[in-house]
């Protein structure tokens, strides 16, 4: 254990600290020295978004000491940069000690001066953005780790325009954070004059916006009647999903019990995330047990959502997020766009590593297609850059998010939900007289566009070590990038640290338009792409996949979906062994 990480203890030993965070150093000191290490060796990073890490004592976990300081140093940042008082929001998942950060924070933003608004029981994540507009706040926080396992907390800062932080006001949140070295400088005592609790009210105008982004209302019985089986995976979405979903009309809507209770420890499944098909087993069940047409799960702070539906073999089918989003896509435009449309410079957006489809179909209706960071404060950003002068339609991401409509500013699966199965009750019951499943419209538009598979690698390094690797295979692909993947010639690089593109077929090089982030993007002569980048969120290095084909014949789109998933095998072996 080295000075600095033995100091660190000291200081929790030596000061202010309560009796049971010393004990439980001490109980650690004893019996997992490597732990203990762990949990001091650095300070738990506040990153542009926020922080998420893993609950317990010390400067690199989630407990009311770091959090304390985070909610100071937001506070420092609010009183230097806002005249006169300043308002902010504060909703909380289902996590272990959710509630707590949540009251820690209304009692530290309300003893600086503060007027705070705490919501009274769990909510999603697109209503805390909702909420910061709609109750003119300075800036927001979700108690939140997402989709991380259940040993894990986390905290999201957002800005007056209901997106989180981006540059310059994060790296000065960030700044001001790192300036709370001492517990003696939280100021801990509540202004109970300057909270106040909120819910129903919100609640409401929240639900009637989403019921407003309605393309399509079932009108028929059958619709209505479509079997949906929904799952909040022990979280946030069982506030707000099912009864948005009996607004826009669904009458048949299975709830999956055992994992509607709000629960931190989510006792059902492994890992709370819908991009994992474990996570929605019990709901696959009851689909097959009531032969349900849709499975609609939700991560448990409501704004990613994982879908399944049933197939031409009558089986049901995970879609991917980049499968959903190209019909979300495809369905936004197809019935906003259609006839004389009297939209103003309509765009949509996606990240650079969600598929490529998305901007192909935006081109078809002639329409921009922006392309940013991976990160939904990047769409966010560029709803707020773009708002006075175009109209936003719909932005998305491979990894589950969607946002229909700009009065949420960050991924909303509460109206996703809504609008998904809004479009499989149209396509499926009544678009245009036939009857068509989503896996059908999916296949079509692979057919009109080209076909498009992408793949995902994930590499879990935990700890120092872990960080240390993960830093070094980086710099490993940027020093000495990939002459070939898969005996596929690289032609071109984009390393958007560096912000320079090297095109190698012309020898050139030049500028990107992208802010600066650790992404490092190989194109290859067929058109594949490899994207690489450690996650922001945890202690991951990623590799996205993305391949197209062409089919000549609409019969033909199966065969090249399945030659172009070997093919993803095969750069997922190449890139392993680099």
């Amino acid at each position: 254990m080295d000075d600095k990480t033995t100091r660190r203890i000291e200081k929790w030993l030596d000061g202010a600290y309560d009796q049971e965070t010393k004990k439980e150093i001490k109980r650690l000191q004893k019996s997992d020295p490597k732990a203990l290490e762990d949990a001091f060796y650095c300070d738990l990073e506040f990153g542009t978004g926020g922080m998420r890490g893993i609950l317990g004592v010390g400067t690199n976990r989630m407990n009311k000491y770091t959090v304390g300081a985070a909610a100071q140093g937001i506070a420092n940042f609010l009183k230097a940069t806002v005249a006169g008082t300043s308002k902010i929001v504060i909703s909380f998942d289902s996590r272990i000690q959710s509630d707590e950060f949540a009251q820690i924070s209304a009692d530290i933003f309300s003893a600086n001066g503060i007027k705070t608004y705490l919501f009274d029981g769990i909510r999603p994540t697109p209503e805390l953005s909702f909420a910061v507009r709609e109750l003119q706040c300075n800036a927001g926080v979700m108690i939140t780790a997402s989709h991380n396992p259940k040993e894990y907390n986390g905290y999201k800062v957002y800005g007056d325009d209901g997106g989180q932080l981006v540059a310059p006001y994060d790296r000065q949140v960030m700044d001001e954070v790192q300036k709370v070295t001492d517990i003696d400088q939280i100021q801990w005592k509540r202004n109970p004059k300057l909270v106040t609790i909120i819910g129903s009210k919100i609640d409401e105008i929240y639900l009637k916006k989403v019921r407003a982004l309605s393309l399509h209302i079932p009108k028929s019985e059958r619709a209505k009647n479509m079997k949906i089986v929904y799952t909040p995976l022990h979280g946030t979405g069982i506030a707000l999903v099912p009864e948005a979903l009996r607004r826009y009309g669904f009458t048949n809507v299975t709830i999956v019990e055992p994992q509607a209770i709000p629960d931190g420890t989510f006792p059902t499944v492994v890992y709370p995330n819908p991009e994992e098909h474990e996570a929605l087993k019990l709901a696959l069940q009851k689909a097959d047990e009531i032969q349900a047409d849709l499975v609609l799960a939700t991560d448990p702070d409501a704004d990613r959502v994982g879908i399944a539906v049933r197939n031409a073999d009558g089986e049901m089918q995970l879609l991917n997020g980049n499968q959903t989003a190209t019909l979300l896509f495809n369905y936004v435009l197809e019935n906003k766009l259609q006839g004389d449309h009297k939209i103003k410079n309509p765009y949509v957006v996606k990240t650079i590593v969600t598929t490529d489809l998305l901007r192909d179909i935006a081109l078809d209706y002639n329409i921009e297609c922006y392309e940013v960071l991976t990160g939904f404060k990047y769409i966010a950003e560029t709803i707020r850059q773009h708002e006075q002068q175009a109209t936003y339609l719909v932005g998305g991401e491979e990894s589950y998010g969607y946002l229909v409509g700009d009065f949420v500013r960050d991924k909303d699966a509460v109206s996703a939900c809504c609008l998904i199965a809004e479009m499989a009750a149209c396509y499926m019951i009544t678009h245009r007289g036939n009857h068509k499943l989503l896996t059908e419209v999916l296949d079509d538009i692979y057919y009109r566009y080209g076909v498009y598979q992408e793949g995902l690698l994930s590499l879990t390094k935990k700890g120092q070590d872990g960080l240390n690797e993960i830093r070094l295979m980086m710099e490993k692909f940027r020093t000495h990038p990939p002459q070939n993947i898969a005996r596929v010639e690289v032609v071109k690089m984009h390393d958007v640290q560096l912000q320079k593109y090297f095109d190698y077929r012309y020898g050139t090089n030049g500028p990107l338009n992208l802010p600066l982030s650790n992404v490092l993007q190989f194109f290859l002569k067929d058109g594949s792409k490899v994207t690489v980048r450690p996650s922001g969120t945890e202690p991951k290095i990623k590799f996205y996949f993305s391949v197209t084909a062409r089919a000549k014949r609409r019969s033909e789109v199966k065969l090249v979906k399945e030659e172009l998933q070997r093919k993803i095998a095969v750069l997922k072996e190449a890139m392993l062994a680099f």
